[in-house]
């Protein structure tokens, strides 16, 4: 029998470039799935700014110190921390707070307090993301809609819209008030997000390429927006000069502080650079940003600060950068931008589902590939479901996009400020010392957690939500793996040695039935529970009994010629055989037998059975969990997808055999 060395054959996640025509494809690419997110925040960022219940008066000194900050926060924090620094840190190609965290695995007996506190606060980090998963769509997708109101007062076109329902739709209500009423927007806002989640189902590979032409249309329109107005105020450009910025602190002490929490907005999506460097590597994603995104989005902004001092203060900056019908054109271009934008959250909720779920982080879900090409393009229906809802309810529950606003630094920050964390420890692991690595990561955490600092303010104005979200979601993600801890101890405990399972098979001879049985362990070393079980109750056992054990690696794919890490003749027809699949793949037993074919170890699907164990999980008053919490376990292990559907076994050819086991 053949067995592979442990490790080889890791794939480096990130594709190939050979050439000028493969950058620029992926680059385009990248244009639409990373950088919708943080592409599309002039919609929404200068305008909280200067607006709400913290925003500051509209004068040229502010204007500047605003605009200054802006060009700062994108630089310090997109060009020198992601570009520059943490996107060295890849773990095969891969990026992303769950692949940061996998190369802070510990070494062979290493268990330290600081490991714990990585792994806890990298869950943390990866439970906001499902909060940022939320806002994201919701925020996006309203402040492009609110476009359709710019220049409209809200509350009078709202009472007209009344008066006409009352009146029978008299003449007192136009087109243009009509649909700049806050109740259509909520309505058309709502809708286009039903479409979008239900489209969710189609995969992405169809409508994947159009997203980078949409976002290179959408850059172009911005770009050429800004620009005009920057020659019609070229004295913008003065905000490069970060003493803008630091006078602005100094005239406006607490309250300039606080502004933070507006300018933060401008830098969101910069985790998507990071989490999606595995897609198109970094490269691509290099090239878009200092070739198309980042050039389009200072334009932007430096052309809203020019007409901001031109016109003084405005309902919505950007939208005031057009009149007329113009702003129509526009408000559709900036619809399919943040539907754009949407789609790389949600995909990236699929990823971090799939991810966390390889990694013992969550319980098994439905996994449907949606391409035949692209392994990373998945759907969760759960997910996809519970996205949905959320965010339809919280543009019914908050209709603004200043209020969801609030909500969203909490999220943005405290993902970036907890990558900050784990980036000290992959840097230390490199071999720095720790005064480069304290001064280096100490200057990413000053600005992260200002940001930070300067939203909890938010947190009663619906900062809150991204925070129980995270609370949530990491509460869930550390029961399933605490329960599953206990459970694989109790499942050990009742496992009996293969040498005593052999010698008792040598001594009674038992009888011994045509076929092959593959029974499914977590524990290669033992005789598992169900084979135990099935010998018992029925006496007999196949000619061949495969022990398969499925175990995934830290390192984001394996290619199949890794797949079996070792076959092993246990004698007596008895084989053991060990199958490793990366994080960011899904486990298949049809695949794995495909390959043990090739490898020698012949088995026959018209005669061959799989035997599951299916454990009924008994509450009792043991230490080491509380209560509350074996209870949740057993509920999310109740309605856990079924194993023989998540390993792709076919359901004809599965045996289940129950027993409890008490936590």
């Amino acid at each position: 029998m053949s067995s592979a060395a442990e490790h080889a054959g890791e794939v480096t996640h990130a594709p190939k470039i050979t050439g000028l025509a493969d950058l620029s494809k992926l680059s385009l690419a990248a244009l639409g799935v990373v950088y919708g997110d943080i592409g599309t925040s002039p919609l929404y960022a200068l305008k909280e700014c200067f607006s709400g219940e913290h925003g500051v008066e509209v004068n040229p000194q502010n204007v500047l110190g605003i605009v200054s900050l802006v060009f700062w926060s994108l630089t310090l924090v997109i060009v020198v921390k992601y570009m520059t620094f943490v996107m060295r840190a890849d773990n095969h190609g891969e990026g992303g707070i769950l692949a940061l965290l996998a190369l802070l695995k510990p070494k062979a007996g290493e268990k330290t307090l600081a490991l714990r506190i990585y792994v806890m606060l990298g869950l943390f980090g990866a439970a906001l993301l499902y909060g940022d998963g939320v806002i994201t769509p919701a925020i996006s997708v309203l402040s492009a809609v609110e476009g359709l109101g710019a220049g409209q007062p809200n509350e009078a076109a709202a009472t007209k819209v009344t008066e006409a329902t009352v009146e029978g739709f008299h003449a007192h209500l136009t087109f243009s008030e009509a649909l700049s009423s806050k109740p259509v927007i909520v309505a058309i806002t709502v809708v286009i997000l039903v479409v979008l989640f239900l489209a969710q189902r189609r995969g992405t590979a169809k409508v994947g390429a159009v997203f980078g032409p949409t976002m290179l249309l959408w850059l172009v329109t911005i770009a050429g927006l800004g620009s005009s107005w920057i020659v019609k105020h070229p004295s913008i450009l003065f905000a490069i000069n970060p003493h803008y910025a630091a006078r602005f602190f100094m005239a406006h002490g607490v309250h300039g502080f606080l502004i933070l929490g507006a300018v933060v907005l401008c830098i969101t999506g910069g985790e998507a650079l990071y989490a999606d460097m595995g897609h198109f590597g970094k490269k691509p994603i290099r090239a878009a940003w200092f070739f198309a995104v980042y050039p389009a989005l200072l334009l932007c902004y430096f052309g809203q600060g020019a007409l901001l001092l031109e016109k003084g203060n405005v309902d919505n900056p950007f939208y005031a950068m057009v009149s007329g019908m113009w702003r129509y054109p526009l408000v559709a271009i900036a619809t399919l931008a943040t539907i754009v934008a949407s789609q790389a959250l949600i995909s990236g909720a699929f990823s971090l589902t799939q991810q966390a779920v390889q990694l013992g982080f969550w319980p098994r879900v439905t996994i449907r590939h949606t391409s035949g090409e692209a392994e990373g393009q998945i759907f969760i229906p759960e997910i996809n479901t519970a996205l949905m809802v959320a965010c339809i309810a919280l543009v019914i529950t908050l209709q603004e996009s200043s209020k969801l606003a609030a909500a969203y630094g909490i999220a943005v920050t405290g993902t970036m400020s907890i990558t900050s964390l784990l980036f000290y420890g992959v840097v230390r692991r490199w071999g720095w010392s720790a005064l480069a690595s304290t001064a280096l990561v100490g200057f990413f955490l000053i600005i992260d957690l200002s940001f930070f600092s300067a939203n909890v303010n938010k947190i009663h104005e619906g900062g809150w939500f991204p925070l129980a979200v995270g609370v949530g979601v990491f509460t869930l993600m550390t029961t399933w793996h605490a329960g599953r801890v206990r459970l694989g101890e109790s499942i050990r405990a009742a496992t009996l040695p293969m040498t005593v399972f052999l010698e008792d098979l040598a001594m009674t001879k038992p009888h011994r039935v045509k076929g092959s049985a593959i029974f499914m362990t977590s524990n290669p070393d033992g005789a598992p529970p169900a084979m135990l079980h099935h010998f018992k109750h029925n006496k007999v056992l196949h000619e061949q009994v495969v022990l398969l054990s499925i175990q995934t690696r830290h390192v984001p794919e394996l290619a199949p010629s890794a797949r079996i890490e070792k076959i092993v003749d246990l004698g007596q027809g008895l084989y053991q055989v060990v199958a490793v699949y990366g994080f960011m793949q899904t486990p298949n037993v049809i695949e794995v037998l495909d390959l043990c074919r090739k490898a020698g170890l012949q088995t026959h699907a018209a005669d061959t059975s799989f035997f599951l164990g299916r454990e009924t999980l008994l509450i009792t008053d043991r230490r080491g969990m509380a209560t509350w919490r074996k209870q949740l376990f057993s509920f999310m292990s109740r309605n856990a997808r079924p194993a023989n559907a998540f390993f792709s076994i076919p359901s004809n050819r599965v045996v289940e055999l129950g027993t409890q086991i008490e936590l």
